[in-house]
Order: structure tokens, then sequence, then C-alpha cells
């Protein structure tokens, strides 16, 4: 069941018994998509998370953690002039569409009471939350600015007048009718009525309405059917239940001839997404912060690849230079048979047999400067083998680096891409902003993630460079066993044991395997060894090392539990 008009209703029914009454505490903005505002309500702080995102957009209480960014946002700063100290009035939805509407009663500048109208659009990549002014009708701000060339019909810019989004021609399905008796008279076929009953009801959502339409064509008693529905929406008993394809899904209730063994039952409906968003919406949320750091891996990635596709095609023309140094000694053998003014001229080429070969001449310089121009090309080219060869591996390396970051940024958390973003800034890939402020914040660099094998020995994983070389070189002990995969990019994982049993070392390598490029291939060399064999070398990017004496491992990559 996605997050239709009739989740909304359950979902506005649970925030008005929560928060209804309750103060605003605090407002956060720690993704560019999603507000967090923190309310005080009978004796507790809650955390009401309104989403826009366009993959995950949806509102509720959760209380999953989230770091705020060190500068915020403008429309952060907006909500927390005009919301913090605001009390909740009521939570309400829009007729029984995807669109909720907080009611806020704080004051102005003056000290004069006012009305203050929140509106969360859950409409994916329509999603959006405005704030207005209920007496002026006016958008104060909204945390995606909507102009006319993006849509004619509704402007959602600072000092527009607010609009509600075009109505369909649908029922209220909390309304008194008796469209279901009809259409059921139409079709006792559920595909088809489902189809029908989603045509006809405002906000009913394609599982929803499957649901529905099973119910009525095995019913009795269509009306007391009709209307039990409605009640679930009003008293849910949450669940995630799994799907005959595998995937998992959430509903209000349980899904008609649902099995226990494929329910998760929650107790509240915020409680539900948190489970089921816990995974999904940190990843998207790590895409969408890591937005910049990967437009700039992809440029960088892009320019380096061409560099050495070049620098290749100089390696090939340095190849062949002695071509150039013979032209350059049969010309001056010759010198008496070449006149100036010719563009070129065929001559006995002793290298091979006295075979014939033609040589291009630049017909305004003189014979002996031509001679000269094919060793100058020559000496060019030998030369600059050297420094080609050099650039091409500084260019591998940096790809090799770069490609290790991409891989860094598919598993990352936000905290994750904050540290990426900041080794990136170091690095000298991304700008600093300059701050104000004469002292510069400083960023600490966050533990590397914890997880533990079989039998409970703890094996330790860093997330991106900054956590790997803080990882093998300040918190293993130089005895302790360190992995990673064969020359592919991945995670430096540490075993902290000096001894530990292969079992153990099989785990970890499966682990070093998951938290690598090659995720998803069932064989990946893991080389293994102890953390004294490590190197730095000089100057190197971070998460870079060279080692000796180790051994390999070919494992299917596994995460382990934390």
């Amino acid at each position: 069941m996605a997050f239709d008009g009739f989740f909304t209703h359950a979902m506005v029914h649970e925030l008005n018994q929560t928060l209804a009454t309750g103060r605003v505490a605090k407002v956060s903005q720690p993704y560019p998509a999603e507000l967090i505002i923190t309310i005080r309500a009978h004796r507790h702080n809650y955390s009401l998370l309104l989403s826009a995102n366009p993959t995950y957009p949806r509102i509720q209480i959760t209380t999953i953690p989230y770091q705020n960014p060190a500068v915020p946002t403008n429309f952060a700063m907006t909500m927390r002039k005009y919301l913090e100290g605001a009390i909740v009035d009521s939570i309400e939805q829009i007729d029984n569409d995807r669109i909720v509407k907080l009611v806020f009663n704080t004051r102005d500048e003056l000290g004069d009471s006012q009305q203050l109208d929140l509106y969360s659009e859950i409409m994916a990549r329509h999603s959006n939350v405005s704030l207005v002014n209920h007496r002026t009708g006016k958008i104060i701000d909204t945390i995606k600015h909507v102009g006319s060339d993006q849509n004619r019909v509704r402007l959602l810019l600072p000092g527009a007048t607010w609009v509600m989004p075009p109505k369909q021609d649908k029922t209220n399905p909390y309304l008194p009718n008796q469209i279901y008796t009809d259409l059921i008279r139409e079709t006792q076929d559920p595909k088809e009525l489902a189809k029908r009953l989603q045509a006809a009801y405002q906000g009913l959502g394609r599982d929803s309405a499957k649901e529905l339409a099973q119910e009525l064509v095995t019913s009795d008693d269509l009306p007391t059917t009709y209307h039990q529905f409605l009640n679930n929406f009003v008293h849910p008993h949450p669940v995630i239940y799994t799907r005959d394809n595998g995937k998992s899904a959430f509903a209000a209730f349980p899904p008609l001839g649902m099995g226990d063994d494929k329910l998760q039952h929650y107790d509240t409906l915020s409680a539900l997404l948190d489970a089921y968003y816990a995974n999904k919406a940190q990843q998207d949320r790590s895409k969408e912060l890591a937005g910049q750091v990967l437009r700039v891996l992809h440029t960088e990635l892009k320019k380096d690849r061409r560099k050495i596709k070049k620098l290749n095609q100089q390696l090939d023309d340095a190849a062949e230079a002695d071509r150039y140094r013979v032209r350059g000694e049969i010309l001056t053998t010759y010198l008496n048979q070449v006149k100036r003014g010719m563009t070129r001229i065929t001559l006995n080429n002793y290298y091979d047999n006295n075979q014939p070969l033609t040589i291009k001449l630049n017909p305004n310089l003189t014979p002996s400067r031509n001679a000269q121009k094919y060793f100058t090309k020559y000496d060019k080219l030998k030369t600059s083998v050297t420094y080609v060869k050099q650039q091409k591996k500084l260019a591998e390396q940096e790809i090799d680096y770069l490609a290790n970051i991409e891989s860094q940024i598919d598993l990352a958390s936000p905290d994750d891409i904050q540290e990426i973003r900041l080794e990136l800034q170091e690095q000298g890939y991304l700008k600093v902003k300059r701050q104000k402020s004469k002292k510069r914040r400083k960023v600490r660099v966050s533990k590397p993630e914890q997880f533990h094998t079989s039998n409970g020995t703890l094996v330790l994983v860093g997330k991106n460079n900054l956590q790997n070389d803080r990882l093998s070189f300040k918190i293993a002990n130089k005895n302790e066993i360190w992995l990673h995969v064969k020359d592919i990019p991945g995670s430096h994982v540490v075993i902290r044991d000096t001894n530990p049993s292969d079992e153990t070392i099989l785990e970890a390598a499966q682990l070093a395997a998951y938290y690598s490029k090659g995720r998803n291939s069932d064989n990946v060399p893991v080389d293994y060894l102890p953390v004294k064999r490590l190197h730095k070398p000089s100057g190197a990017k971070p998460g870079f090392v060279t080692f000796t004496g180790q051994k390999t491992l070919y494992v299917t990559p596994h995460k382990l539990e934390n």
C-alpha cells in the first residue's frame, strides 16, 4: 500500500492525537528536501518529518537520528523565524488527497496573534512543503521553489498567492455515497472493479483499490464492508508485509489472506515508516547530498580518461620516432638532390635495401632545415617518453583514487558523504566556502563501522578514505589483521584480533568484498596481512597504502551483523 490518500488519512489521525496543542521547540533541515520540526507535546519531544523527496515523500514522526549541516539553509532560517514557539492548533487533510495542512498559532513582530498554515504535498516529484500566511494567503517560503517556467498553473515562490493543486473530478470516500454499489453491479471482476474504484474515489491508490475490490466482491453486506474498510484507516494495525515477488511493502492494516509469517507488526504508522524507509531513505539522502561530489568525480574521471587516451597516442607516436630519424639522415645524405620549394621527394632508403621512400617537405624551408625538422621531431618524441609515462601513471593513480571514492558513495551514509566532501576539499577537487569567522570549523572524522563475526570477534570497516587512514594507522594494533580487496577499490578492514581463526578471516574477507566495487561479483580476491606490513608513501592520497607478504582468499561478498 503506497502513501495514498487513505494512508494520509490514517497518518493525519495519528499525528493529531500525538501533536495537537504541542509547541514547536526547534526547526531543522538536515537534507535539501526534508524538514524536521521538533514539537513538545504531552511532556515529550517529537520529531515531525516532512519530506518532499521525490522518491520517498511522506509526513511522519521519526526517531531516526539526523545531523544538521554546518550552515542552515535560507528555508530553514525562515521556518525558524516563523515557527519556533508556535502552537500546533490542528493537523488536517485536504479532502482525501495527499495534502496535509498543519495549522499553527503564533505571534508576529508586533505581538499580534496570527495563523500560519504549513502545507505538505505528498505527490512524488511534485512534492513540496510550503508555509503560508493564513490572513493574506501569501506564500512565506517553500522548500522547493517552482516558477512559471516549471508550472504554469501554480506559482510556488515567496510572495506568490497560495493556490491549491487542481482538483480531480472524484468523490471523497468519507462523504456519504453509494458509488461502490453501482460499480459492483457493473462488474464482479476484482481487477476491473479496482480500476473503476480508483477512477471514482479520491486518494485511492492501486494497492488500496485492489484490497477494497477484493473485500467488496466477497461481501454479503456491501455498506458494512465499505465502512469497515474506511474504519481500518481510523484504527490502523500497521504492518510491513512481503509480496509474492519477495519485495516488501507497508500497509495500515494486514491485507486479505496474508499469513502472519509474512507480516511485521508495528505500534504506530510512524514506527512502520521508520522501519520501512530506514535504509532506502538513507541511501537516497546520501545520493542527494553527494550530487555535487558525483558531478566533480565524473568530470575529473572523464578528463583523466581523455588524458590517458592522448598520452597513449603520444607513446604510440614515440614508438615510431625512428622513422623521423631515418628521414632526417636520408635527407642529409642526399641534400644536393633536395631543392627549395619541393613539397615531397622520393629517395633510396639505405636502411631498407634501397627501397624508394617518399619524404614530405616544407616548401618554405631550405633543404638542411627540412632535414633538421625531422631530427628535432625525433629528439622531442624520444625525450618525451619518460615524461609521458610519468603523466600516464599519475592519471591512472588519480582514476583509481576517484573510482574508489565513487565506490564508497554507493554504500555511504549522509555522515560519510560529509567526510568524503571534506577529503575532496583538502585534495583541491572541491572549493572551500569562505567563512566570515577566522576560525575554521574542524570536522571530526567519524569512527569506522563495527561488525562482529559468528564467534563474536570485532571487525572494523572504514567507510571513506579519512576513516581508512585513521583505522589502518591510528586505531589498529600492528599485529592485528588487515584486509582489502585485490586490485580494485574497496574499504580498509581490520580484525581486532592478533590470531584470528580461519573462519573469522573468511567472514572478514567476505565483509571486505561487500564494501568494495566487487560487491556484485561471486568470486572476489581479498588480500590479508598483519597491519605492521602496511606502508603509506610520503605525499600519497588518503586511503592509499602499499604492502608486502600478503595472502589471498577468494570469497563471495557478504555483510555481517553490526
